[in-house]
Parts: C-alpha cells; sequence; structure tokens
C-alpha cells in the first residue's frame, strides 16, 4: 500500500483521507446501486439525494439563512470574476472593489470589462504585507456592491473583520478560506468559492447568494451564467460536475463529524500559531505580513538566502514534505495549511525547518 504524504499544496489541496477511503469504497459500487457516482444521471433519485444532503449539510456547518440559494456551479472562482457583474452590476453601473492581492485584482480586471470598477481600498501602499483600514476606503455612493477577497492564498493576506458596507451589498471571495473556522453569512450579500481548497476537488465553485439579489442579470448575460438560472434548477441546469459534488458531500460529512466548524477553527488555529512561532523565532525565516493581518491557511515565508531554496524543497521532498515551493509571482516558500492538512504535518514541517537552519543558518 502507498504511504500518504504530507501535501502543503495551494490547490488542488490536500483531501481528508477518510473521505477518499470512503470513496473508494463506493467507487465501483454505490451503496449496492452496481453503479458509480461518476456513473449515475444528475437527475436519478440517487443523485439528487447526494446533492440535497450536501447542500443541508453545508447549510448546517455554516448557519446558512433561509433567505440563501446554495449553489453548485462550474467554472471555478475564476468565471466568478465575470459572472458577478453579469449578475450584479446593471449595465453602465459601477461596483466597488479592495484591491489586497492578485486574485483581488484579478476580479477587478475581468469586471472591467463589464462596467465601472472604483479600486475603493489598496494594499499597494503597504506592498501588500497589510490590509488598509476601512477609514482609508473610498466607498461609492452608488456602487452596484462591494467586492473583496477575505484571504489572498498567494500573498498570504488575510481580514480578521468584515467590511460595513451599509445597504450595499457585500461580495467575498472566501476561496481560501471558507469552513475553516465560523462565518456570519448574513454579512454578505454574496459568498463564492472554488473547491479545490476546503470543500473538495477542483472543478466545483460554491455559491452562495441572498435571494434578493437574484433575478437581476443583464440582459447580454448568457443563461448558463444566471444567478436565477442556477437556483429555479437546483444548479442542473445542465449536467454539473456531480463525482466533485459527491465529494464535496462526504467532506461536509466529514467535517461535521469533527464536531464542526468550532472545533476546527481550534484545530486550524493551533496549526497556524504552531508554523508561525516558529518561523518567529527563526533567524533564517521570515513573514513579511503584518501579524494582525496573517493568514490562517496559507503561510508563505522566506529564507535568508534564496540560494538556499532549493536545498530546503529538496530536504522537504525527502522527508515527505510536498508543495512548498511558493507562487511563481512571489517565489520563497508557502505552507498551505487547510483543513485536510493534519496537525502531524505541520509538526513535521516545523521539526525539518529547525533541522535544516541548525544546518545551514
Amino acid at each position: 500500500m502507498s504511504k500518504r504524504l504530507f501535501n502543503f499544496c495551494a490547490g488542488p489541496a490536500a483531501l481528508p483521507e477518510a473521505v477518499l477511503q470512503r470513496a473508494q469504497a463506493e467507487l465501483l459500487d454505490w451503496q449496492g446501486k452496481g453503479l458509480s457516482v461518476m456513473e449515475m444521471s444528475h437527475r436519478s433519485d440517487e443523485f439528487v439525494a447526494i446533492a440535497q444532503q450536501a447542500e443541508q449539510d453545508l447549510r448546517e456547518l455554516l448557519v446558512i439563512p433561509d433567505n440563501y440559494k446554495v449553489l453548485f456551479l462550474q467554472g471555478g472562482a475564476s468565471q466568478q470574476f465575470a459572472q458577478i457583474p453579469l449578475n450584479l452590476m446593471p449595465e453602465g453601473g459601477s461596483a466597488d472593489y479592495i484591491d489586497t492581492g492578485i486574485w483581488s485584482r484579478k476580479a477587478i480586471d475581468e469586471a472591467s470589462r463589464f462596467g465601472n470598477v472604483n479600486v475603493a481600498g489598496s494594499a499597494k501602499a503597504y506592498d501588500y504585507f497589510a490590509i488598509p483600514g476601512q477609514n482609508e476606503w473610498q466607498l461609492s455612493a452608488d456602487a452596484a456592491y462591494v467586492h473583496y477577497c477575505p484571504n489572498e492564498t498567494i500573498g498570504g493576506l488575510e481580514f480578521n473583520w468584515v467590511p460595513q458596507t451599509g445597504d450595499v451589498p457585500l461580495v467575498a471571495d472566501m476561496s481560501s478560506t471558507i469552513l475553516s473556522r465560523p462565518i456570519d453569512v448574513s454579512r454578505c450579500g454574496m459568498i463564492y468559492a472554488g473547491a479545490q481548497k476546503n470543500i473538495g476537488p477542483s472543478g466545483l465553485v460554491v455559491v452562495i447568494v441572498r435571494e434578493d439579489l437574484l433575478g437581476r442579470a443583464r440582459a447580454s448575460c448568457p443563461t448558463m451564467l444566471d444567478y436565477a438560472v442556477a437556483a429555479q434548477n437546483d444548479s442542473m441546469y445542465n449536467t454539473p460536475p456531480t463525482f466533485a459534488w459527491y465529494l464535496s458531500g462526504l467532506i461536509f460529512q466529514w467535517l461535521k463529524e469533527q464536531g464542526g466548524l468550532d472545533a476546527v477553527k481550534r484545530i486550524n488555529d493551533a496549526k497556524q500559531k504552531a508554523l508561525y512561532s516558529a518561523i518567529d523565532g527563526s533567524e533564517l525565516y521570515n513573514n513579511p505580513i503584518n501579524v494582525a493581518d496573517r493568514s490562517w491557511m496559507n503561510i508563505p515565508f522566506r529564507l535568508a538566502d534564496d540560494r538556499l531554496d532549493k536545498p530546503f524543497l529538496a530536504g522537504a521532498e525527502e522527508r515527505g514534505l510536498l508543495n512548498l515551493k511558493g507562487h511563481r509571482s512571489v517565489g520563497g516558500m508557502r505552507a498551505s495549511i487547510y483543513n485536510a492538512v493534519p496537525q502531524a504535518a505541520v509538526d513535521a514541517l516545523v521539526a525539518y525547518m529547525a533541522e535544516f537552519e541548525q544546518q545551514h543558518g
């Protein structure tokens, strides 16, 4: 039997071993039906039950209010960069965006194709190492919505507060932070999240949208991209990514078995504290992010001498510590410690970092 190694990939990310084992056991014959979930009609009673259970479990985990629709869509979070203005920004309208890193800027660039984007706040003045306080923002009175990315996967910059936008709907890209701890869904008009970090495998994006925001799509919005159409058809206007949906449902069940998001928060808090403590207590490693704005899920760090990067990564691979290389746009290292990454993985990484520093410090 092959050995499972510790995977720190930013996405597609580690999946819970118990979930993979269950999926493996059900792969050829799902619950005695004689076929795989991948071979089922998405309109069969069996798959509809899988989909409904997944939604119910997600609603329970996040305590999603009844006046929000939960959509399981395709195209990933990047497709939402266009889908959001097509649905929420009227022709000739405008929206406010907060720039805190690469994913925020991608959203800004795409939305600019569909209307006027006001960059109401930016971390550029802080070299993207800190989040500007809302007192520094210039929000518009006529914005259709305010968009922000609570956690920047690449830069490791995270909001520890929720913006106040009054009656203007707040739209949040929670791809790399959703399900890591409890959130107040009602603070947002819409939340979206690519699945391949804390939800499930790639190929799926979850959208949680307040019902009063449905039906606002501009006339030019393609039918497949209209949230109202998706909601009316229970996310099955066309054939959805059924296997990714099923696996996500298994992960929701697994999270409930861990004790829900209060328990998950305690685990994740312990993991991030252990890793940041190792970085801050070192003379070889450093994390440049303002302490109050540090990400729990994506922890970038650099070595004092870039020439040590390759030997560090080689040694990590030898010890079964995978995917620690930082994003190509920023370099250095990055450890993504999503829900499925256990404390043992963080402990192993911390031990290796100490060993490497002793040898090369």
